[in-house]
């Protein structure tokens, strides 16, 4: 017998319950590797030009733009964001932000293609029709975007009005990303977000009847006072608006990174398995409706790209989550942006107040990063692959150098206990996640982090 092929004996399964019990841990959500908490002072600003001169200008890249601001404060939010009471910091922070674009792009040194644009907060809409006209011809000026570049922004539905949707509108948006959380008064006020009903479909009113081509809905499980029945209500008349991407994120309680966080009542949270419950609750109804589920989170109508992207086994995994951006260079803009090269991944200063005294004096505002190595690359490659298609090949890695060396056998036999479990199949060096397998995939996917395990960093639950 094939000594990689695995034998199950008679067993009981486990019950949901139990698996989401057991497999109770704090595992990085992987929208990197290595992930965030393992950058490192050790990389500055000599280093990032280097990289930046060094990409290929024969590929398209990818742009991120960070606006760290809002008029409330979330309490669940675990983005780098403050509240400001009048637009005088916004526009300040953009003249910054412009400068930083063209320090960049000297850096650089020559045009390259943009195939991607998403703009991340906080909250870009708190932004006037004049900043976003300034951003955009800022970027112009240095990039040429393809004509089937995606124009992303995250959208706080009651900040939002017409005329930020127009300027966005011509300067190219294609998709916007409405964020919702949850529709319950109760777990609204917990989270310190109120937003009436009227004000998310009006806001996505807003979007369509501007012809914005992509109108997306985030929401959040794992909150305080979430039941199984009031996320079937959210997803319910979630459905009803007919949005063509739905993401559904496991709430990530960290609050020692954001200590708001701390104002939510912990006695109110679901437990691992009412989170576990909750989730497989969505992820039915959303199919039973017609969305395709993608990754771990993601879910889109059929004829949108991501599916079609799903279809062809092209969809990728970065800072916003499930994409279908492949594009190697990822460069970030603003105070906290994280960029990807291929030396390594760059973190710009965080506090506003260093990034612009960076950027004024003429400095790429790098505050710390991380080198890939080979084996970085190829482990990342797994961590994705696992990630997004819930399958990966391990043989179409092993002629490749520097690819977990002997530690193969290892990291395979620590993935036993998923077979065992009905969680993953194995035939050889082929893994492929099982449909009961799909909520713990962080977990299989932390099996092959070299990181996990050997610092201080702490994460969120995996389930």
């Amino acid at each position: 017998m094939d000594n990689d092929t695995q034998v199950t004996l008679d067993k009981a399964p486990l019950s949901a319950t139990s698996l989401a019990s057991k497999y109770d841990a704090n595992v990085p959500r992987y929208t990197s590797y290595p992930t965030a908490p393992h950058f490192h002072k050790g990389i500055g600003e000599a280093d990032y030009r280097k990289w930046l001169a060094e990409t290929d200008r024969q590929r398209p890249v990818s742009l991120y733009l960070h606006i760290p601001f809002c008029s409330q404060l979330c309490w669940y939010c675990g983005c780098n964001t403050r509240v400001v009471n009048s637009h005088r910091p916004v526009a300040s922070y953009v003249d910054t932000l412009l400068k930083e674009i063209d320090l960049t792009a000297e850096a650089i040194g020559g045009p390259l293609k943009v195939e991607a644009l998403h703009f991340g907060g906080g909250t870009p809409n708190i932004l006037q029709p004049d900043d976003v006209d300034r951003i955009f011809a800022t970027l112009r000026r240095h990039f040429t975007f393809t004509d089937n570049a995606e124009i992303a922004m995250e959208i706080d539905p009651r900040e939002l009005t017409a005329e930020f949707v127009a300027a966005a509108r011509r300067n190219g948006l294609n998709r916007a990303s409405v964020g919702v959380q949850d529709i319950d008064e109760q777990v609204q006020n917990a989270i310190n977000r109120q937003q009436p009903w009227a004000v998310t479909e009006g806001a996505i009113k807003l979007l369509r009847d501007a012809n914005v081509p992509s109108v997306n809905v985030d929401l959040l499980y794992g909150l305080p006072y979430q039941t199984e029945a009031s996320v079937r209500e959210t997803m319910r008349r979630m459905i009803a608006l007919q949005p063509d991407r739905i993401a559904l994120f496991g709430y990530a309680h960290v609050p020692w990174m954001k200590p708001a966080q701390k104002l939510l009542p912990e006695d109110a949270m679901p437990d691992s398995p009412s989170r576990h419950a909750q989730q497989t609750a969505a992820a039915s109804m959303l199919e039973d409706a017609g969305y395709v589920r993608i990754g771990l989170d993601h879910y889109a109508r059929a004829s949108d790209s991501m599916a079609k992207a799903l279809a062809a086994g092209d969809v990728h995994r970065n800072f916003q989550g499930y994409t279908t951006d492949g594009a190697e260079s990822l460069i970030g803009f603003g105070a906290s942006a994280i960029g990807k090269l291929h030396g390594g991944y760059v973190q710009n200063m965080v506090a506003v107040v260093e990034w612009r005294a960076a950027v004024a004096a003429g400095k790429l505002p790098v505050h710390k990063g991380i080198a890939l190595s080979e084996d970085d690359r190829l482990r990342g490659a797994i961590i994705e692959e696992l990630m997004c298609s819930f399958r990966v090949d391990l043989g179409k890695f092993a002629d490749r150098p520097g690819l977990l060396g002997d530690h193969l056998q290892t990291e395979l036999q620590r993935l036993q206990t998923f077979v065992d479990d009905d969680l993953l199949v194995r035939n050889g060096m082929n893994l492929a996640v099982t449909e009961a397998g799909r909520p713990f995939v962080r977990s299989m996917a932390a099996v092959f982090d070299t990181y996990f395990g050997k610092s201080s960093a702490r994460h969120s639950k995996g389930v």
